[in-house]
């Protein structure tokens, strides 16, 4: 935990939920060692959506879609959100459980690998949520800013590492060192750039907010 632990628990204690399908499927995701986001961070991304009310919405990593469905319930009625997905046994469950939310008409999933798709997108997003593989965030940067309007929100997901982002390089384990210095180097370029206004928070496992100036 980055956060007081304590802190946490009472944060998440007045947390009402999200229905019985998503509290369902954040369960099943999270009993399977699917990675889903936080609960802390649930409420962060559903509070920017609500502020923002974009019209469009880009989601890097769906995983089972349960981000993608958080966003749907606070998202305007005419917006729609596009989600990249490359792992092929969660397509489909992603692709059940839009369609048992209702929610299949109003968010598309494009199948592959995000260092193909985004390169080859079109127009312009208002909000984008990042949740997929850390070590690959720098490399996708320019892509995004891309796509982003003037106005346009990008959320970064787990970019504190569990601690682990203010440690040496030699510090961490070998196998995540890679990461480490690539995640160091994204946050860093983040702060400088002037096209970008960020804020690093310290919820759930480390979220950066950024606006496109």
């Amino acid at each position: 935990m980055i956060v007081n632990d304590r802190i946490t628990a009472y944060i998440n204690s007045l947390d009402m939920g999200n229905g019985e399908l998503l509290d369902a499927i954040a369960r099943g995701a999270r009993q399977d060692g699917i990675p889903v986001i936080k609960k802390e961070t649930e409420s962060l991304l559903k509070t920017l959506v609500a502020a923002r009310q974009p019209e469009t919405i880009l989601e890097v990593g769906t995983a089972v879609g349960y981000s993608a469905l958080l966003m749907s319930r606070v998202m305007p009625e005419h917006c729609h959100i596009t989600t990249i997905e490359k792992y092929e046994k969660r397509i489909p469950v992603a692709r059940e459980n839009f369609r048992r939310a209702g929610q299949e008409g109003r968010i598309t999933l494009l199948k592959g690998d995000a260092e193909q798709i985004l390169p080859s997108l079109r127009g312009s997003f208002d909000f984008i949520f990042m949740d997929a593989a850390k070590g690959q965030y720098i490399h996708w940067l320019p892509w995004l800013l891309r796509l982003m309007r003037p106005g346009a929100v990008l959320v970064s997901d787990n970019v504190l590492q569990e601690g682990d982002i203010i440690e040496s390089r030699y510090a961490v384990e070998r196998r995540n060192r890679t990461i480490h210095s690539r995640m160091r180097e994204y946050l860093y370029t983040l702060k400088h750039m002037d096209e970008l206004e960020t804020a690093i928070l310290p919820i759930g496992d480390g979220v950066a907010v950024s606006t496109r100036r």
